[in-house]
């Protein structure tokens, strides 16, 4: 199966049915441009390590829109260590009317994003080299920071607070998640149920898991506000 092809949109549009989100020909072909430049530039830049067609697909395309019912229409929405456009340039194709910043600290990273942006001929979306507290002081505030690639979720709390509007939320995209490390997050001081405290901060936490499709992968949604 090639990149672009019919099969593989149909991989795309099929599999997205599971999170209810509404993608058409239109749409997974601009996922397959996406996916075909990838698997390209990948050659010269470590961009993925994921190069089998269908896992693209399934691993990098589908799991990317899996937070798209949550992100209302019309949202600024940060993409923190982007990496190949993932999730940030997914979800700006199938939520249009979103406006859309990624951030990633690799020169050759941005200059496959730019790539991108232009060849699948979006709008209303930048790719910036550098640090993300490096935003922070251009006061710009966003109503969802959502991140695939950290570390930590402390690190990653710590440095989307600063840049998130005061209604706004935070997406952590995770793999599997562990009963201790959920209990972790959700466990404030006094016990109750749905808040935690990372850092000290008092925070609304809430936490879905779901199955990728036709790997049945089990992943996990955190989704993150202040507690006002």
């Amino acid at each position: 199966m090639e990149t672009g092809s019919a099969e593989w949109e149909d991989i795309i549009i099929n599999g997205s049915r599971i999170f209810d989100v509404n993608v058409g020909l239109k749409e997974a072909r601009q996922f397959s441009i996406h996916a075909a430049e990838l698997l390209k530039w990948n050659l010269k830049i470590n961009l993925t390590a994921i190069t089998d067609p269908f896992e693209v697909a399934v691993k990098h395309f589908l799991d990317s829109i899996a937070p798209a019912g949550m992100i209302p229409s019309g949202a600024s929405l940060l993409d923190m260590g982007s990496g190949g456009g993932f999730p940030g340039i997914p979800l700006k194709v199938v939520i249009p009317t979103l406006t859309v910043t990624l951030v990633d600290s690799s020169r050759k990273k941005i200059t496959f994003l730019k790539h991108i942006i232009r060849t699948a001929g979006l709008d209303d979306i930048e790719a910036h080299q550098g640090r993300v507290e490096e935003l922070a002081g251009s006061q710009k505030m966003f109503d969802v920071i959502i991140c695939r690639a950290f570390s930590s979720l402390d690190k990653f709390v710590q440095s989307a607070l600063p840049l998130l509007a005061p209604s706004g939320m935070i997406i952590a995209l995770k793999g599997k998640i562990n009963p201790d490390e959920i209990e972790s997050v959700r466990l404030s001081d006094n016990g109750k149920q749905g808040t935690g405290r990372i850092s000290g901060l008092p925070l609304d936490i809430k936490i879905k898991k779901y199955m990728l499709p036709y790997i049945d992968s089990e992943r996990t949604i955190m989704v993150i506000k202040k507690l006002l």
